[in-house]
């Protein structure tokens, strides 16, 4: 299959203008948009959601999907503050010309999964309500620390919201000492898109297929069509300054700059995939 690509092109470069650039360098014609100009996608007004639309356009670039911080507070956080700024950010979606937005499904306290299972799923129904009649597909993705972050807990959140989809992420599940093609079989009838991000045991975020997350096996299974970049790899700082490179590495993957990193994040994907 022919994928098409997006990226959290944020990881580049904070200001938009540098964001296009590095995208049309890569060939990445779609955003997963979360960071602009120094504000979370959440943060920006109308006015600027049709200023970053015209200069992504004139560009022949788009957003594919809002990646915001929805339900990313704890469970016992005010909701009713943060569902109304959810609806606004479904307006940002719609100036932008999403067709996708991700959110998460809260902080818990660690092992008490269970006793906040129903607040969630009341939760992530109000975010479903107000998105009704959008045209737009909300995607929860798995996240440490997040009531979905196992493939268990995030099979029963799609069999109890069926309109609620899945961005598979299988560096957050090897975080999480999650089997990713375990998760997979899971979970993937719910799969919308897939979040390219690989990871070793210990939880450090390598270039996709470099580390444990099977990325090779799910690419074949995936039926989808999109994937998205999220490189999450390290950048050291002071790195240019080293005397010898090769053996002064904080590890094999560390970068000198958020360009490199990305661009070595690109590459990867396209080995994968070619």
């Amino acid at each position: 299959m022919e994928f098409k690509l997006a990226a959290f092109a944020d990881e580049a470069a904070s200001e938009l203008y540098k964001q296009i650039a590095i995208m049309k360098e890569n060939g990445i014609s779609c955003l997963e948009i979360r960071g602009v100009d120094g504000q979370n996608v959440a943060d920006i007004s109308e006015q600027k959601a049709k200023e970053i639309c015209r200069s992504l356009e004139s560009e022949n670039l788009s957003v594919w999907s809002i990646g915001s911080p929805f339900g990313k507070i704890g469970i016992g956080e005010n909701f009713d503050v943060h569902l109304e700024k959810f609806k606004h950010t479904l307006e940002i979606a719609n100036i932008l010309g999403a067709t996708h937005f991700r959110l998460f499904s809260f902080y818990m306290p660690s092992g008490e999964e269970e006793k906040y299972k129903d607040k969630v799923l009341e939760q992530l129904n109000k975010f479903v309500g107000a998105a009704k009649g959008t045209g737009i597909i909300l995607c929860h993705e798995n996240e440490k620390g997040i009531y979905g972050s196992n493939a268990e807990r995030c099979l029963e959140i799609h069999k109890a919201i069926p309109e609620l989809k899945a961005v598979f992420d299988p560096a957050n599940f090897i975080q999480c000492n999650q089997d990713t093609k375990e998760a997979w079989k899971m979970l993937s009838p719910y799969v919308e898109y897939l979040h390219i991000k690989d990871a070793m045991g210990d939880g450090s975020v390598v270039p996709a297929g470099k580390g444990i997350g099977n990325l090779p096996y799910i690419l074949s299974e995936y039926k989808g069509q999109v994937l998205t970049l999220e490189p999450h790899l390290t950048v050291f700082k002071g790195f240019e300054n080293l005397e010898n490179k090769d053996k002064s590495k904080i590890n094999q993957y560390s970068y000198s700059s958020s360009t490199e990193a990305f661009n070595a994040a690109v590459n990867a994907l396209r080995e994968l995939i070619k």
